[in-house]
C-alpha cells in the first residue's frame, strides 16, 4: 500500500510542476509583451515631447511676432483716438455755433458749420504736417 502512495503523491508532484511550468511561460510571454509594449511607448513619447518642444519654439516665435507688431501698431490708435477726439470737438463746437444762430436763415446756419467744420479741418491736417 506504500508503494501506490508513492506514485500517487509523484503524479501529484509531477501534474503541479508541468502546471507550474506552463504558468511560469505564460508569465514570462506577458512580462516580454508588457517590455515590448513600454519601449514602443517610450519611443512614442520621446517623439511626441519633439515634436512638442518644436511646436513651443513656433508658438513662442509666433508670440513675438505678435508682440512686436502690436508695439508698431500702437502709435496708430492712439493717433485715431486723437482724431475722433478731435472731430467730437469740431463737432460740438459746429453744433454750438448753429445753435446759437438758429434763428436767422438754414442755409446760414449750414454754411457757418461748414466754415467751422473746415476750420477744424484743417487745424488737424496742418497739426499732422508739423508733426511730421
Amino acid at each position: 500500500m506504500g508503494d501506490i502512495a508513492l506514485i500517487i503523491i509523484a503524479a501529484a508532484v509531477a501534474v503541479l510542476v508541468i502546471f507550474l511550468v506552463v504558468l511560469i511561460v505564460k508569465v514570462m510571454k506577458t512580462v516580454d509583451e508588457v517590455n515590448r509594449t513600454v519601449a514602443i511607448v517610450t519611443q512614442d513619447t520621446d517623439i511626441l515631447l519633439k515634436q512638442a518642444d518644436t511646436l513651443m519654439a513656433k508658438t513662442n516665435t509666433l508670440v513675438d511676432d505678435v508682440n512686436s507688431k502690436i508695439v508698431t501698431i500702437d502709435p496708430l490708435f492712439t493717433a485715431v483716438a486723437d482724431l475722433s477726439e478731435s472731430v467730437s470737438k469740431v463737432n460740438r463746437s459746429g453744433n454750438s455755433f448753429a445753435t446759437r444762430f438758429k434763428g436767422k436763415a438754414a442755409n446760414v446756419g449750414k454754411a457757418t458749420a461748414i466754415v467751422t467744420l473746415g476750420r477744424g479741418a484743417g487745424k488737424i491736417f496742418n497739426r499732422k504736417k508739423n508733426k511730421a
